[in-house]
């Protein structure tokens, strides 16, 4: 299908995000036109403390499944976990639909996909001032700013205009690689004409310019200049700019580089085999030759800057690590803010390094990091080159996306030409310029736990939070089969309420109410169900009464 053979302008382009609106993570969002559908970015986000013993949230593709036959290309902006992370998980749902990407996004991928032994879907390079159709939609990418190299925006030119979908973005005019944000083609589609922009709306709240990824590196060397113990970096793994600035910053003062982590490790590997990370192969100290260099000699680069307890920064204060221990002199810069929710687990991290010893600079110390997003000048730069006429605030919870609407009005845009929206809502735009709300489609979270992806939802959250809060209350009761009457004593266990004890008065009780709630005369067939639901009600109100807490109850009958 070409773009001209598409003209029928009954037929809406639909803009739906699955992920990526009303919350900083999962991104994803589908774009479809009449039997046509490609997906911008799949990504994950990691759970919040409330989710116990989830791994990952991934989006819910329900949608896509009822529609599997119109997918034709899955297109990425960059190679974040937020981005990417659910395509082990999707992907199989869609055997031989291509992943577009660019060149460090495929050797990122490419080790993922491996990993999760998956042959079906060709991963095709897709680079800034390319332009590729896809069915009734040509796919312009376009090079910005971010705190990873080759990320991209993508402009979609569809049969009812051309849509601008930023990605993660900022205006960085000094980047450590030297390659300047397209501000050229964002002009020029401006010129033309942007009929939809969506964008970035992670520091909508943020008023000004969000500094250069190159005042990190001073940062760095400002720190290191006076030391003469070990310096140890933590950042992202995906950062490899941050990572090039801890390699410039160490040669600067004569110190060698470890690298440790095993996502950093391979990450280091596959950016430095396509060319993205320069150094001196001699600058480069195996993980297990820190020992035979001098401490004022060595910078370690390490993960775990979220405080995540299996990563590297916390197993070393953990004094856990097997090649790195903290030890007094050591100074430490943790490169990252805490990511919304990991607050405890950073803390927690810092407060370790400091009781082995180590000094730390830290976010709230020194500014050793920026971010990778645009602020509010940044954003309304974007919203002056597009000059969109309607505009869907993305990436971002709802106070940012409410924050960037604004910014937008200020800017130009009709305030009625503003689409602040949630995730399954979505926005249906016409060839003759005319826009609306549609139909909600489901969307949503599926929790991956372990192996299993979507087998745990909301209601086994429920049962784990509430056997978190206050734990389990088992009754094992033993009853004639022939009479319903009880035999022997009910048996009590409990797990995470109280402590068991046989002469506590609450057992005693406990029990009393047991024999109280199924006791009835005359001689009947016991009904299990019946028996369960008399037990359950009894002891919990009992419990409650007692303690005015509600473990989860769980009555087991056994006939004799």
């Amino acid at each position: 299908m070409t773009l001209t053979q598409t003209t029928n302008t009954d037929q809406p382009l639909r803009i739906i995000p699955l992920g990526g609106v009303g919350e900083i993570g999962k991104n994803m969002y589908v774009f479809e036109y009449a039997d046509d559908i490609v997906v911008i970015d799949c990504g994950l986000m990691f759970p919040d403390e409330e989710m116990f013993g989830i791994d990952l949230v991934i989006p819910d593709i329900s949608y896509l499944k009822e529609n599997r036959a119109r997918v034709r290309a899955f297109l990425i902006t960059h190679a974040h976990e937020d981005h990417v992370g659910a395509l082990p998980y999707v992907l199989p749902e869609f055997p031989g639909v291509p992943v577009y990407a660019s060149t460090l996004a495929r050797g990122l991928l490419g080790n993922k996909i491996k990993e999760h032994k998956l042959h079906n879907n060709p991963l095709i390079a897709l680079e800034p001032g390319d332009e590729v159709d896809i069915g009734p939609f040509r796919v312009v990418p376009f090079r910005v700013g971010h705190s990873i190299p080759d990320a991209m925006g993508i402009a979609l030119k569809t049969p009812v205009g051309t849509i601008v979908h930023t990605g993660d973005f900022k205006f960085d005019h000094t980047p450590v690689d030297g390659k300047l944000s397209d501000f050229a083609i964002l002009a020029k589609l401006g010129a033309e004409g942007v009929i939809c922009l969506l964008s970035d709306s992670t520091r909508a709240e943020n008023p000004g310019y969000t500094p250069s990824e190159r005042t990190v590196g001073e940062a760095f060397r400002e720190i290191m200049e006076p030391l003469d113990g070990r310096v140890i970096v933590a950042t992202f793994a995906s950062n490899i700019a941050r990572v090039q600035q801890v390699l410039d910053a160490a040669a600067s003062m004569g110190r060698k580089v470890a690298v440790i982590g095993r996502s950093m490790e391979q990450n280091f590997r596959i950016a430095t085999d396509l060319g993205y990370l320069k150094y001196e192969a001699s600058q480069i100290v195996s993980k297990d030759k820190i020992k035979d260099h001098p401490d004022s000699n060595l910078v370690i680069a390490t993960t775990g800057a979220q405080g995540e307890p299996m990563a590297g920064l916390a197993r070393m204060a953990n004094r856990d690590h097997r090649f790195v221990e903290i030890q007094p002199g050591d100074t430490v810069i943790v490169s990252a803010s805490p990511i919304p929710g990991n607050e405890e687990y950073v803390s927690r991290t810092i407060d370790n390094l400091f009781k082995a010893g180590a000094n730390v600079y830290y976010h709230t110390i020194k500014r050793a990091h920026v971010s990778g997003h645009a602020s509010q000048e940044e954003l309304k730069l974007m919203l002056g080159l597009t000059k969109p006429k309607y505009f869907i605030p993305i990436h971002g919870e709802f106070r940012m996306q409410v924050q960037h609407g604004r910014l937008a009005t200020e800017t130009g845009v009709e305030p009625e030409n503003v689409f602040i929206i949630e995730n399954g809502m979505p926005i249906e735009l016409y060839a003759d310029g005319s826009a609306r709300r549609g139909a909600p489609v489901t969307a949503g979270y599926v929790f991956v736990d372990g192996l299993s992806v979507g087998d745990v939802g909301d209601i086994v959250l429920r049962d784990r939070r509430s056997l978190a809060n206050d734990g389990m209350f088992m009754i094992v009761v033993t009853v004639d089969k022939q009479t319903g009457s009880v035999v022997g004593r009910p048996e009590i266990v409990t797990r995470g309420f109280v402590k068991l004890n046989e002469q506590d008065p609450l057992m005693e009780g406990a029990v009393e109410r047991v024999i109280k709630a199924i006791d009835t005369p005359g001689d009947h067939i016991a009904e299990h169900a019946l028996l369960k639901s008399q037990i359950k009600e009894g002891v919990s109100r009992y419990l409650y009464e007692q303690t005015k807490r509600r473990p989860m109850v769980f009555p087991v009958v056994v006939e004799v």
